[in-house]
């Protein structure tokens, strides 16, 4: 059924000149023009304007579209709109003999003026009988068009799987980067704060008995570690309470500053009286203000370490998961690949326990390394989609060990299970039991024959609270290839 804005023409064109058009149609080229006479003479000559609909997503499908002239896009428009397909002149599409199709899979509308001719599926046994040939170049229309909507398809779910992947880095790059801001930021303003208090710590004149007593002091709280510091929040609070106390009645003008430094290392007043026996209030007001921002300055100086060496790991994982600047096959090390995978994937497991049970000394497979990656991507999201994002105490399990001549990679999860009813039909393309737009269906098929491809064996085993994907390997390069 198609849309009222197909119509007619006002004036129909005669039926040779149709099918002298119809030589233009790629698989009929070559038909005799007594052949493309009869399709002229049983078909439905139409026209359309650029912006009319031609037929709805869903709408029976129910003619086949032979396009004299003009451009056809379809879209599909649940989840969002994404172009399916495109039609131009010379092309034989919609719904074809030997076709599975029942209805449109998306939108068609008209992008510039549009002649056609529609021939109805009424005349497909009389089209077959009468023009033998059809037969065999409506099948490889049928195989081509198969073709061109997988790699569409696929392409899609490489896109969606690029963004999320793209989301989860963006989420873990954004911490380190954040705190190595913050840090920076406070390493500056401390650098500047000692610049302007330099000329106060010269004037201070301290004698050589001075400068080594304020040394062996300052060695003495530095070798303190804050990390291994058992005291409650309370006692924190009480112990800087008490050295603010104490330096304010020094005096020290930046008081609350400097008594939140020493805290954080575990000064204590008996400490503060050892340095003032060495020198008057002025001077252990100033070696304090100084020794307090190297502490600051120290810690922004670790922060900054640690986080670019965050930023440093999560690049060194992308490197690793996709295999960059390196040759197509090549030995590779299985666990490290599940790490890598992990790690892409860290936002969206906050809440889930992970067990790791690696084999010690496993060899390396030859194999595709970047496209084992996507394996490990397409089972792991499945099990973080099974766990959902906000559960309390999921569980993600995964296991690596030699099974003969093959390396078993098993991938669990505590998720409520697959029905018995679907577990046939999971690696099926396009299959999902997802909501319409959150995913097309073919990560698991996208899965099965990439594991194909390395002779290797690829299934599930799932019952409620206990799901495994099973990847056995060879690992023997002239059995993979």
């Amino acid at each position: 059924m198609f849309s009222p804005t197909l119509s007619t023409p006002a004036c129909p064109t005669p039926a040779e000149n149709i099918a002298a058009a119809l030589e233009r149609i790629t698989p009929l080229q070559g038909l005799p023009f007594e052949d493309r006479l009869w399709l002229a003479q049983h078909g439905e000559e139409v026209v359309a304007q650029p912006g009319d609909i031609l037929f709805e997503e869903g709408q029976p499908a129910d003619r086949m579209i032979l396009i004299l002239k003009g451009e056809i896009h379809v879209r599909r428009q649940r989840g969002g709109p994404m172009e399916l397909f495109i039609g131009r002149t010379g092309q034989m599409t919609g719904l074809l003999p030997f076709s599975r199709m029942k209805a449109s899979g998306g939108q068609g509308f008209a992008i510039s003026p549009v002649w056609a001719l529609l021939v109805h599926k009424d005349q497909f046994p009389a089209m077959l009988a009468a023009i033998p040939s059809m037969a065999q170049r409506v099948v490889s229309t049928l195989l081509d068009r198969v073709r061109e909507v997988t790699r569409i398809e696929q392409q899609a779910e490489k896109l969606g799987a690029l963004g999320k992947l793209a989301g989860n880095l963006a989420h873990e790059l954004n911490n380190p980067a954040s705190a190595a801001q913050r840090a920076a930021a406070s390493l500056v303003m401390e650098l500047r704060a000692n610049r302007e208090n330099r000329f106060r710590l010269v004037n201070l004149c301290l004698s050589e008995e001075q400068i080594r007593g304020v040394e062996v002091w300052e060695q003495k709280i530095l070798g303190r570690s804050s990390r291994h510091d058992t005291r409650d929040a309370v006692e924190q609070i009480q112990l800087e309470e008490d050295l603010r106390n104490w330096l304010t009645k020094l005096p020290c003008d930046t008081a609350w500053e400097v008594a939140a430094q020493l805290a954080e290392q575990r000064t204590t007043v008996a400490d503060l009286e050892e340095l003032r026996s060495l020198m008057g209030p002025s001077e252990a007001c100033i070696s304090l203000q100084f020794f307090a921002r190297y502490l600051r300055s120290s810690r922004s100086v670790d922060t900054l370490l640690n986080s670019t060496a965050r930023i440093f790991d999560l690049i060194s994982a992308v490197k690793a998961y996709s295999y960059m600047d390196r040759a197509p096959i090549l030995e590779v090390d299985v666990p490290a690949g599940l790490d890598a995978t992990i790690q892409m994937l860290q936002s969206r497991m906050r809440n889930v326990e992970i067990e790791r049970n690696y084999d010690p000394d496993l060899p390396r497979i030859s194999a595709y390394g970047s496209e084992l990656n996507q394996v490990w991507t397409a089972l792991i999201e499945n099990a973080l989609d099974a766990l959902g994002e906000t559960t309390q105490g999921g569980k993600l399990k995964l296991t690596c060990r030699l099974e003969g001549e093959m390396m078993l990679v098993e991938i669990w999860d505590t998720g409520p299970g697959i029905p018995p009813e679907l577990q046939d039909r999971i690696f099926e393309p396009f299959f999902t039991t997802k909501a319409p737009g959150q995913g097309l269906g073919l990560g698991l098929d996208n899965a099965m024959r990439i594991v194909r491809k390395h002779r290797g064996h690829l299934s599930v085993r799932s019952d409620p609270g206990s799901t495994c994907f099973r990847v056995r390997l060879p690992l023997d390069q002239l059995q993979a290839y």
